[in-house]
Parts: C-alpha cells; structure tokens; sequence
C-alpha cells in the first residue's frame, strides 16, 4: 500500500502544480481552493507513504512524478515545447523512478 499512496501523492501533485496556472497568483478564490484542497491530499498520501517507504525515496518519487505529469499535460494542452530532448529527459526522470522503487525492493 506504501506506493500505491505515493503513486497518489504523485498525481495530486500534478493536479495542484496544474491548477496553480489558474489561481492567478492565488487571486481567483475557486481555483485557489481547489489547489489547497489537492495539496492536503498530495501531503496526506505523501505522509501515509513514508511510514514504509525512506523519506529521500519517497520525495524524489513524488516530485518525479508530478514533473513529468505536468511536463507531459503541458505538451499536450498548454503548448510546451515538445522536442526529442525533452522526451530524453522525461524518460530519465521515470527511469530513475523506476530504479528507486527497485532500490527498495532489493534493499531489503
């Protein structure tokens, strides 16, 4: 259960990261709650995952996941670049997520 609520945490990231474009520096009071709403679920998980999973694991995890989702929503429906080095980069990024999550199975 310890990824399954980072996994969590990492997706609700990406719909706080996504949903800070529409606050408008936090002027636009529906969009603003939203944000914080996801943000206290992103934590939440977040909180229930480092009971099992270490903590420098678990963080580079969730951010990792929240930097592609976002990268990619941003390549798809805000017009972000999209060029053979960033798509490099990205998959670096779910490479060595990938490789944390094994670094703890093996670990123990």
């Amino acid at each position: 259960m310890p990824w399954f609520y980072l996994v969590l945490a990492g997706l609700t990231e990406i719909i706080w990261a996504i949903g800070l474009k529409y606050t408008e520096s936090f002027t636009r009071p529906l969009p603003t709650i939203g944000v914080i709403i996801a943000m206290a679920i992103s934590f939440f998980f977040l909180s229930l995952a480092l009971k099992d999973i270490p903590i420098g694991t678990a963080y580079a995890v969730w951010t990792g996941i929240g930097a592609v989702g976002v990268a990619i929503i941003g390549m798809i429906y805000f017009g972000d670049p999209v060029n053979t080095l960033r798509i490099i980069f990205l998959t670096l990024i779910i490479g060595g997520v990938i490789g944390l999550k094994l670094s703890t199975i093996y670990a123990k």
